[in-house]
């Protein structure tokens, strides 16, 4: 079996454990169903491109790009255990090397990102299939930007876990950058409406730009504008990769 291969197999085994099971379900479960439900009455309908959404439809796409950026925060705590337990000295003592582990983690947060997003998908399929317009250009996209978006959050997740030492710092800026991307993008609401500054940083956020692009392949609704959220996605995603894996080249474990 491959190198790549034996450890992508490795960080899958470790990270799908109950509770992240349970955490990648549960909650876009309660924000589609309850929160999306309990909103409608308030927000009648989005507007997104051409196309005028149902709330709980607006929000159930949202979720999706938003658990894609959630799972990839493996992608951080697999190197964060791994040198916080000497594991890093166990793996390239075999017959690996630092290629092979940073490969892997792309692989791997590529992987989950991917079935989080199908997961998202067929739970919220009920809620938005009356607006869905899947065609062959559209689901590319939707592949496009579930992969792309898995290399930006999880290199980002990467490049935080290479630069702090203790579990606290560790907790607590992973979980309060991802928290500001959750909860400043158009996951939840639009930008329209939104007064400044904070529109702006609506469109500073990398998640405004992945769930824009999930939302356009489900939705059908291809614009220049969504063709350029995915240029600025892809440059985004590629930036990060590199300098995420500079310092996972360089980072003495």
């Amino acid at each position: 079996m491959h190198p790549i291969i034996r450890l992508v197999n490795r960080n899958i085994t470790i990270s799908l454990n109950p509770g992240f099971l349970i955490w990648q379900i549960i909650f876009p479960l309660i924000y589609i169903f309850v929160a999306g439900f309990a909103y409608a009455p308030l927000i009648s309908n989005v507007p997104f491109g051409t196309k005028d959404l149902d709330y709980p439809a607006f929000l159930a796409s949202g979720m999706i790009g938003f658990n894609i950026m959630n799972s990839t925060l493996v992608s951080g705590i697999i190197i964060w255990n791994d040198r916080r337990h000497g594991m890093f000295e166990q793996i390239m003592s075999g017959p690996f090397t630092r290629s092979h582990y940073i490969l892997s983690n792309i692989c791997t947060i590529g992987v989950i990102g991917l079935a989080s997003a199908s997961l998202i998908a067929l739970v919220g399929y009920p809620v938005f299939f009356e607006s869905v317009e899947f065609s062959l250009a559209t689901i590319p996209i939707i592949v496009f930007g579930a992969i792309t978006g898995s290399i930006l959050f999880g290199s980002l997740a990467s490049i935080i876990s290479t630069r702090l030492r203790s579990s606290e710092g560790f907790n607590v800026v992973i979980n309060t950058v991802f928290l500001f991307f959750a909860f400043v993008s158009t996951a939840f609401y639009p930008a329209q409406g939104v007064p400044e500054p904070l529109r702006t940083a609506f469109f500073l956020n990398p998640l405004t730009y992945l769930v824009d692009v999930i939302r356009a392949g489900i939705f059908g609704s291809i614009t220049e504008f969504v063709i350029l959220e995915m240029l600025v996605l892809a440059g985004m995603a590629a930036i990060l990769f590199v300098i995420a894996s500079k310092l996972l080249t360089r980072l003495d474990f």
